[in-house]
C-alpha cells in the first residue's frame, strides 16, 4: 500500500502540525512562567498565550492521531529507490520518533497543566529538546534530499497525488 504521493489531507496535516509545533516553541515562555508560579504556590498569570499553548498542544495530539489513521488507511509513498539503506532507516526512525513525540508531549503537557503532575512535567520538559532536534533533522534531511541528492522529495509534500 504505497501510493505515488501524499493526499491533500496528508499534506495539509503535515504543514498544520509543522506550524503548530513552531508555535509551541514560540509560546513556551508564558506557560513556563505560569507553571513555575503554580509550583511555588503562587497564582499564575494565565493569559491568552498560555491558553494558545494548551490549545496548540491539544490540536497537535488530535492531528497526529488523524495523521496516523490516514497513514494506516492510505499508506505513504515509498522512499526513493536509489536512496542508501542507511538513509532509509534514518528516515523511518526520524518519522516514527516525531510521531511518538507529537503524541507524548501533548499528553504530558496536559497532565502537567491540568493534573499538576511533576513526573509529566519532567517528561514534557525533557522531550522538548529531542523534538527540536528531530524537527531540525527532518528539515535538513528534506533540503539534503532536494538539493544534494536531487530526488525531488520535497515536491511530494507540496503537491497532492492526482
Amino acid at each position: 500500500m504505497n501510493p505515488k504521493g501524499y493526499s491533500r489531507p496528508q499534506i495539509a496535516l503535515h504543514w498544520i502540525a509543522a506550524v503548530l509545533i513552531v508555535a509551541q516553541f514560540v509560546l513556551h515562555d508564558p506557560i513556563v512562567a505560569a507553571w513555575e508560579a503554580i509550583s511555588k504556590g503562587e497564582a499564575p498569570e494565565v493569559g491568552l498565550l498560555v491558553w494558545w499553548h494548551l490549545i496548540g498542544g491539544s490540536l497537535i495530539l488530535a492531528l497526529v492521531v488523524w495523521r496516523l489513521a490516514l497513514r494506516m488507511k492510505r499508506g505513504v509513498p515509498a522512499l526513493p529507490d536509489k536512496e542508501a539503506p542507511l538513509l532509509k532507516g534514518l528516515a523511518h526512525l526520524t518519522h516514527w520518533s516525531l510521531y511518538a513525540l507529537m503524541f507524548i508531549l501533548p499528553i504530558t503537557g496536559l497532565a502537567t497543566w491540568f493534573g499538576e503532575n511533576e513526573t509529566a512535567d519532567f517528561i514534557h520538559t525533557t522531550l522538548k529538546l529531542p523534538l527540536l532536534v528531530l524537527v531540525l533533522l527532518h528539515f535538513a534531511a528534506a533540503l539534503f534530499q532536494q538539493f544534494v541528492l536531487r530526488t525531488g522529495l520535497i515536491n511530494r509534500m507540496l503537491r497532492a497525488e492526482k
